[in-house]
């Protein structure tokens, strides 16, 4: 039961910034730091030293995975620090689960959003760069990062937020 509740304020928190995403285009400090710091000491008391370096390696997890994308300048930050609170709560393996689906959730609104806006041609040609910029082992130019104002947007904290409300509904009142 105390397990639940852990996953439940994961949701709580996911929600809040699920909604900021959507609604301001971005997650704030002060809703991802204290995230953190309540996802690993409700682990610590649920789990004890087990719960705790559970919590710590999840949030790591979540943080070294995403890095690499918040410094391309594809992913915000406060997106990279909203999964390193969530892996706080759920752990490294159950973070893994969870990033799936948030990937997945966030591609369908991707191409939701680009079918709405008509941009399907200029997408496949920014596609194309990207993977020139890989197999090149450059980075792609700037009309295809965040910093682009021209360029569609999906708010990555909803994806996300779905993701753990999702999970967390499956696995509190669904079973395992």
């Amino acid at each position: 039961m105390v397990k639940e509740g852990v996953w439940i304020l994961s949701a709580v928190l996911a929600a809040a910034a699920g909604w900021t995403d959507w609604r301001y285009r971005r997650i704030p400090n002060w809703l991802t730091v204290p995230g953190l710091a309540l996802g690993i000491a409700a682990n610590s008391l649920a789990g004890g030293w087990a719960g705790a370096k559970d919590s710590v390696l999840g949030a790591g997890l979540g943080l070294a995975l995403l890095f690499p994308l918040v410094l391309v300048r594809s992913l915000g930050a406060g997106d990279w620090k909203l999964v390193g609170a969530i892996g706080a709560f759920w752990g490294p393996s159950n973070l893994i689960v969870l990033l799936m689906g948030s990937v997945l959730i966030a591609g369908l609104m991707a191409v939701g959003l680009v079918v709405w806006k008509r941009r399907v041609r200029q997408t496949l040609r920014n596609l194309g760069r990207m993977l020139a910029a890989v197999f090149s082992l450059h980075l792609p130019g700037p009309e295809v990062s965040l910093d682009n104002p021209e360029s569609l947007k999906v708010p990555f904290g909803v994806a996300v937020a779905v993701s753990v409300l999702l999970y967390t509904a499956r696995q509190v009142w669904g079973g395992s």
